[in-house]
């Protein structure tokens, strides 16, 4: 056999390419694809991504870089509760990533099939009985949960263009108008009345969701919030 530095080397790397390697089970010596070696470190959660972290769907006993309580087979869309191990399938400590985005949203997706996923809204994650517990409410999702596959929690959120808009109808004559609009921010308002004249008040923003609306004397008509 030649000595390695006789051999040229290969800069474009194909899926077919090989690697001289022993097996561990039976210490044989045997070739590695390149894309053996890709698909071991993609499903097998060798490979740390910010953002993002990878667990083995398992049963118990929870083991290192695990998640257990679904039942195997149950619809991912389904689960409101799980427990993870301390660290992930990669071997990061993920604890205070997963404290900080509670309350935002989360995709679980089967490591090499994306058609398997769920997205959820984060409601909690803490230690319960020495255990990480992970509680999530469902937004979407398709497919099935499949017992030792490997499934990124990746943080995740829709992005939404629209320039949201809600109109707000005052039926019976008020000074005083209250409007609930859930639009999430403090809109811009415009108010016109059953003529469509521009009205003006005084605006109060009570929060994010509400507002109230105060006027010289009562009428009917509309509030334009966005």
């Amino acid at each position: 056999m030649a000595r390695i530095n006789a051999y040229p080397f290969d800069t474009n790397i194909t899926d077919t390419d090989a690697w001289i390697g022993t097996d561990s089970v039976n210490r044989q010596t045997k070739q590695f694809t390149a894309a053996a070696v890709a698909k071991y470190l993609n499903i097998k959660g060798k490979i740390s991504i910010s953002g993002q972290m990878v667990f083995k769907f398992s049963e118990a006993p929870l083991g290192n870089g695990e998640f257990i309580g679904p039942a195997d087979g149950s619809a991912i869309d389904s689960i409101t509760t799980m427990q993870l191990s301390s660290i992930d399938a990669s071997g990061q400590n993920y604890a205070s990533f997963m404290n900080y985005i509670v309350g935002n949203n989360i995709l679980i997706s089967e490591q090499n099939n994306i058609n398997n996923f769920g997205h959820f809204k984060i409601q909690s994650f803490g230690l319960v009985g020495g255990v990480y517990t992970l509680a999530v409410t469902n937004i979407g999702g398709n497919g099935n949960l499949v017992l030792n596959k490997h499934y990124d929690f990746a943080a995740f959120t829709l992005s939404d263009n629209t320039d949201k808009t809600f109109i707000f109808t005052q039926a019976a004559a008020a000074a005083t108008w209250n409007i609930q609009h859930n639009l999430g921010k403090f809109p811009s308002v415009s108010v016109v009345n059953n003529n469509n004249l521009l009205m003006y008040g005084e605006t109060t923003y009570i929060d994010n969701n509400n507002i109230q609306i105060n006027f010289s004397a009562g009428f009917i008509g509309k509030a334009y919030l966005n």
